[in-house]
């Protein structure tokens, strides 16, 4: 399957057919280009989707499905590598495979023993067993990962970076090191991150004022419209690029058990800051 130039064409009838279409799935989503064939269809034109470069991963537990066993002379005759996924190591479809993945259980949980159950289910997971094998031996990334997943929260964890989330320019709450607690108050209302950065006369990120700040300067009883905010901020705060994986500031946030955050250049000039109101926003949480 890794040295496949094509497809992994993935072919079952019934219960078979269903764990098939579930197992092509994965293997795309993870690296491995793959496709469900109904056996059937097949056998009525859709045999035209397989080309020479493809592989044919067949399941049946018996191993004796008609609808697989008609497929075989052309398989054949076409050269396509043929791996079968039965319960039946002696059956026809495991002797005419090139390579035979011995799925057998005991019985069915079915109490009749006769519903597709038990071997539903090791069908299945040897099929997330070679996808994820697959994946290893691929170097398969999470990037990678996100990539094919791009319209769900898997892909917006994985692709978002913090230049994506946060609010920059104007929308940045900032003040100078030189304003007092009540402007910095003022700055945290407008700009609605539940803190404000502190900058100095170069625009350099000198510390944070947050919600939680206000809150000991107020049990501190400190003159919040005379004492300079820079005097009660919270100095060497945790920073960010605007290129760290959102879902990586997120982790910051959690770790360090902060709401809020800013993004700074390698100069110290903030770039843009974020709360956990965005990273949710986002979809990040």
């Amino acid at each position: 399957m890794r040295q496949c130039r094509g497809k992994v064409v993935v072919c079952g009838m019934g219960k078979s057919g269903h764990i098939g279409n579930k197992i092509a799935a994965t293997l795309a989503s993870t690296g491995t280009p793959a496709f469900f064939m109904h056996p059937g269809e097949a056998n009525h034109g859709d045999l035209g989707m397989l080309s020479a470069q493809d592989v044919l991963l067949t399941l049946s537990n018996s191993g004796e499905t008609d609808e697989l066993l008609a497929l075989i002379p052309v398989i054949k005759r076409l050269q396509i590598p043929i791996i079968a996924m039965t319960g039946n190591a002696n059956s026809t479809l495991a002797q005419h495979a090139d390579i035979h993945i011995c799925v057998k259980v005991e019985q069915e949980a079915c109490s009749l023993g006769l519903a597709p159950t038990a071997s539903t289910t090791a069908t299945l997971v040897m099929g997330d067993a070679l996808a994820i094998a697959l994946l290893d031996a691929n170097g398969f990334t999470p990037d990678d990962f996100a990539l094919s997943h791009p319209g769900g929260s898997l892909g917006r964890k994985l692709l978002l970076r913090m230049a994506d989330v946060m609010q920059s320019g104007a929308q940045m709450p900032l003040v100078d090191e030189q304003q007092t607690i009540s402007n910095a108050l003022l700055e945290i209302s407008a700009k609605g991150l539940g803190m404000t950065g502190i900058v100095d006369a170069d625009g350099r990120l000198q510390g944070i004022f947050t919600d939680g700040d206000l809150r000991r300067v107020l049990d501190a009883h400190i003159d919040v419209h005379t004492t300079p905010v820079a005097d009660v901020m919270t100095r060497n705060g945790v920073t960010v690029s605007t290129d760290t994986l959102a879902v990586e500031v997120l982790n910051l946030m959690e770790q360090k058990r902060i709401n809020s955050l800013f993004a700074i250049d390698d100069k110290g000039l903030p770039q843009g800051a974020v709360n956990m109101h965005l990273l949710l926003k986002a979809g990040v949480v």
